[in-house]
């Protein structure tokens, strides 16, 4: 399919270095609070993960904790991202909000948090959520979704209408930025890229090429 016809133009005004924050935390919750008024899912990420194959894997995940020591995201410990994580920690996430024109990327390594901080999260999701969590054995081969269907009845039952525990295979990581990228879409495809570096105890910040 050809889709050279397809064209998407940027009418944002661009970006300079004295309108960013000195710190990318910070610059990062100051858009990720814009994207909230106006993007449909604004903390979707993509996770790239490569594992000791040398192979990547891409898949969407939901950022659920965001501050100075990193950005939380939560799986099943025996899901195939976890398994490139613990073979291969260093990662990298991108937030793509289309209607603002703009990327982050962020790139650092990914870590277990605290069984604490996890039980913590599972605690305040849906009651169907936490049954989902049990139910699925995360990227292994299914036959039928019936197979889905039966062992959701199956903890239905075992656990009842008690309060549902937290799988010892599921928690969040944590991932601890290297450099952050703040990309903001502009005419002519002349766009703005801004890269910060941490160096000893502060961040640099360098303009790139578009």
């Amino acid at each position: 399919m050809d889709l050279t016809f397809m064209r998407q133009g940027y009418e944002n005004r661009g970006l300079t270095k004295k309108q960013l924050n000195t710190d990318p935390f910070l610059q990062f919750e100051a858009w990720f609070d814009e994207a909230n008024t106006k993007e449909p899912i604004p903390n979707a990420m993509s996770l790239a993960t490569v594992g000791k194959s040398g192979k990547p894997m891409l898949r969407t995940v939901l950022l659920k904790l965001f501050d100075e020591n990193g950005f939380v995201f939560f799986t099943n410990f025996k899901s195939r991202k976890a398994a490139q994580i613990e073979e291969n920690p260093n990662v990298a996430i991108l937030f793509n909000w289309v209607a603002m024109e703009r990327q982050v990327s962020i790139i650092g390594v990914a870590e277990k948090i605290k069984t604490s901080e996890s039980l913590k999260y599972f605690m305040s999701r849906p009651h169907g959520s936490q049954l989902g969590a049990w139910v699925s054995d995360q990227s292994s081969v299914l036959s039928s979704r019936k197979i889905l269907e039966m062992k959701l009845e199956e903890i239905k039952r075992k656990f009842g209408k008690g309060k549902i525990p937290l799988p010892d295979f599921w928690g969040g990581y944590r991932i601890t930025p290297e450099n952050f990228e703040f990309w903001q879409g502009c005419p002519d495809r002349l766009h703005d890229r801004f890269l910060y570096t941490k160096t000893a105890d502060e961040w640099g910040i360098e303009r790139l090429a578009p």
